[in-house]
């Protein structure tokens, strides 16, 4: 399919100008932080006519932080929208649908135009979804269309504030938004929920007090360890020799980082299986034949929270399977969860239901699976997501070894012992790339689902994600320093 016939319509979509000229790095750290600043003051703003009360539930905060949202807030919607549009769009062009050449500038602009479009539209349909099906619980039904509004257009505010992050700012909005929403999170959990579990423990006195008052602090020191094992992982990498064909004795390593594609492969593979919670809340109400199918789609029931008041609630089918909705083990809002010892024991004895979709509307009959399939089943589809999404992200970002062994080629790099051939070192590359990506991204999502397991503070697909992209900026930051210091390593490059 071609798309130029879209560049009609594509030129009224309002866009963010690039700077006329290069911006200093100070400027860009100035333009992070007014962008930044700006986040955080939608963060901290809820929307007129929403009910604050009744948005505790682990799943929204696992949701809240892998969309770099916070439900109830002006940025209730968050970065969802441009993570979805741009899986969407990338599964279209995976299966030929539409042809696209991401090294052309002109093609690329296009196809980002309408990544952008299809985001914006996404974001009002998400804003409604989310204020009528309940999701996002509002003070009175006279309320509706005004929450509906402010959460659309915030929502569109987002994508411009991520295209400006881009463009101005040392990376994307999305990398910072997130790693600003999992900051927020394990502060404000530490302080407000486990220190206060932590005094509480030493105040009731006893010889299990001390005991008591440091594991109140396991969550966190999980979040630890996972940002311990992150960092050690990211440091893992194989190394190739190259040499510069035209100048002798200059030479350089190309490494293969073990996390070749980051934590890119579970933030998809998460904002899939979260996407499909809030998505699948509009069969939550179907009756009549069709009841038995949707409830083994996804079962939602009314469930009670802290405030008294009732939540819809993914507590079975399929969706449920595969999406981490798992307690909190300091939380006393789901499922009366509360510390690890009733945490285990609601793993061992909890059971989510499964209707059979072939039986009767008025008998239907009822699977009672237990939570350690559960458990099972969420983690190995999102073992298989991450990798399916990490080889596809490779092939689509131009990291696959085709592309690489041709950037070689083109700068006059090459293996020493090799002809200068892109055929050869693209055959060299290929007993590295892909089977480094596999094993990254299965390494990524055991260790995304191990943390959510855990229940890390913070969520540990928050902390996953925070220590992924805190690398990348950090990266970027001594680039952008060293482009800085040698102008003329700048020129060479551009």
């Amino acid at each position: 399919m071609n798309l130029n016939s879209l560049d009609r319509f594509l030129k009224y979509v309002p866009a963010i100008s690039r700077p006329s000229a290069p911006l200093s790095f100070k400027e860009k750290l100035r333009w992070t932080a007014v962008i930044m600043g700006i986040y955080y003051l939608m963060f901290s703003t809820p929307a007129f006519g929403v009910s604050t009360s009744t948005i505790n539930q682990p799943l929204i905060q696992l949701i809240s932080i892998v969309f770099a949202s916070r439900i109830g807030s002006l940025i209730t919607v968050g970065i969802g929208p441009i993570v979805l549009s741009s899986i969407v769009l990338q599964l279209i062009m995976g299966t030929g649908i539409i042809n696209v050449d991401l090294n052309d500038p002109e093609q690329k602009g296009r196809f980002q135009s309408i990544q952008k479009t299809a985001a914006m539209i996404i974001a009002v349909v998400e804003a409604y979804i989310f204020v009528v099906t309940g999701y996002v619980p509002i003070i009175s039904s006279a309320y509706t269309g005004l929450v509906v509004l402010q959460l659309a257009l915030c929502a569109v505010f987002i994508v411009f504030m991520d295209e400006a992050m881009t463009k101005y700012g040392i990376t994307s909005g999305i990398n910072l938004f997130i790693a600003g929403g999992v900051a927020y999170s394990i502060v404000a959990g530490t302080t407000t929920i486990l220190l206060a579990e932590a005094i509480q423990a030493i105040q009731a006195g006893g010889s299990t007090a001390i005991p008591n008052a440091v594991l109140a602090f396991a969550p966190l020191f999980f979040a630890i360890i996972v940002f311990l094992v992150s960092i050690y992982a990211y440091d893992m990498k194989v190394e190739l020799p190259l040499v510069f064909s035209q100048l002798r004795g200059v030479g350089g390593r190309l490494p293969i980082p073990f996390l070749y594609v980051s934590v890119l492969p579970v933030i998809l593979a998460t904002s899939f299986e979260l996407s499909l919670t809030v998505w699948m809340r509009f069969i939550a109400n179907v009756t009549g034949p069709l009841a038995n199918f949707a409830h083994f789609i996804a079962f939602y029931q009314l469930a009670p929270t802290s405030a008294g008041a009732a939540s819809l609630t993914l507590v079975g089918g399929l969706v449920y399977l595969i999406s981490p909705t798992f307690p909190l083990p300091y939380s006393t809002t789901y499922g009366g969860v509360g510390g690890y010892s009733a945490y285990f024991s609601y793993l061992a004895t909890h059971t989510s239901e499964l209707y059979v979709p072939w039986s009767s509307a008025a008998n239907p009959v009822i699977l009672f699976v237990p939570e350690w399939i559960h458990i099972v089943v969420y983690t190995l589809v999102l073992v298989a997501l991450a990798v399916a999404f990490g080889k596809f992200w490779i092939e689509m970002t131009g990291q696959n070894p085709k592309t690489v062994a041709e950037q070689l080629e083109d700068v006059g790099w090459q293996i020493p012992g090799f002809r200068r051939d892109p055929r050869i070192v693209e055959n060299i590359l290929n007993k590295y790339i892909p089977t480094i990506t596999v094993l990254g991204s299965i390494f990524v999502a055991l260790l995304a689902a191990l943390a959510t397991l855990t229940g890390a503070v913070g969520t540990g697909m928050g902390v996953l994600l925070t220590v992924g992209i805190m690398y990348m900026v950090y990266q970027q930051l001594q680039q952008e320093h060293a482009l800085e210091q040698y102008p003329q390593l700048n020129k060479m490059l551009s």
